[in-house]
């Protein structure tokens, strides 16, 4: 049985989608992208058409960030190509350095899917849209009980609210909040992501996902005026197609200190779990993870060490 209150604001309902192989100014492979990039786009497509492999165009925002994709394109770096006819994409951005594309990567339509396994659920009677409240759960000889259900495990797949609960609240979250804003521009390609700091991604016919940011201090869920200013100065000095903001998101990651994720069972509590603290990459990360604790649930394997809230038992043994 699944519980979910069914928030709009939750990290997934506002994720931009891209699974990008390489990461940070020396662009490096992405931990585990290898396996988890096909993966996910496979399992996605099991369900419809929600992975769309694309390319990223990097507009270079420095010199040294040129000099260092340069670098790793003598380097014969995977995931990284020269970008032809560069002049062309002059006519829709304002750019004074060079640019290179990503390739393949994947962008995943999180919003449809997540609504296509909610209706699949509900037809199923197995998805309740309900708030969990973690005070009323029983636990007794024959299992535990949550109002009317009774099961043998919950797990938690709460996101950033398994923070605050008392069987987890010891694991190293490091939260971070991230805003977008959706914005029309009909008149840009809708082929590619567009990057140059922060990236334009295509959200909808004629609509891009702005953003996003990173912070770590903050004092709510809500979209904020800095932000917005922020991403529409940026917008503007980027971008040379009008544009009209229709949406402004924020939402709040589970991420960790150590950026790997929570999986596993309670050492103290055997049936109590966590599949959480997937971060910036969950969207490529779930679908692999998933199915490696659902065959661990079953016995049938075990959970990467990285993964494995076995070590933090100490911690939550305490």
């Amino acid at each position: 049985m699944i519980m979910d209150e069914g928030k709009n604001n939750s990290a997934s309902q506002i994720a931009s989608g891209i699974i990008n192989p390489v990461t940070g100014r020396r662009l490096v492979k992405t931990w585990m992208i290898d396996d988890v990039m096909p993966f996910a786009a496979q399992s996605y497509n099991q369900f419809g058409e929600y992975a769309k492999p694309v390319s990223v165009i990097d507009f270079f925002s420095a010199p040294d960030v040129e000099v260092a994709f340069n670098k790793r394109l003598e380097e014969k770096a995977e995931y990284l190509s020269p970008i032809k006819e560069k002049d062309a994409w002059r006519h829709y951005f304002h750019f004074d350095f060079g640019a290179g594309a990503i390739e393949p990567c994947f962008l995943i339509d999180v919003k449809s899917f997540l609504q296509n396994r909610r209706e699949h659920w509900q037809r199923k009677e197995v998805f309740i849209q309900e708030r969990f409240e973690e005070n009323e759960l029983k636990f007794t000889e024959e299992g535990i009980f949550c109002g009317d259900i009774e099961a043998q495990t919950i797990i938690y797949c709460d996101g950033i609210a398994a923070a605050n609960s008392k069987y987890f609240n010891r694991l190293p979250f490091a939260p971070n909040k991230g805003e977008a804003l959706i914005v029309e521009i009909p008149d840009l390609p809708a082929g590619h992501i567009y990057k140059k700091g922060m990236s334009l991604v295509p959200w909808k016919p004629g609509e891009f996902w702005v953003g996003s940011t990173y912070q770590w201090k903050f004092e709510n869920d809500l979209p904020t005026q800095t932000f917005r200013e922020n991403a529409e100065n940026w917008l503007k000095s980027f971008c040379k197609m009008p544009f009209e903001i229709v949406d402004h998101l924020a939402a709040v990651r589970p991420a960790t200190i150590e950026r790997r994720p929570f999986i596993g069972l309670h050492p103290l509590f055997k049936n109590i779990g966590i599949f959480n603290g997937m971060g910036t990459k969950g969207v490529s990360l779930a679908p692999y993870f998933a199915q490696q604790f659902a065959t661990y649930l079953l016995g049938e394997s075990t959970l990467l060490p990285d993964v494995d809230i076995k070590r933090f038992e100490k911690v939550l043994s305490r």
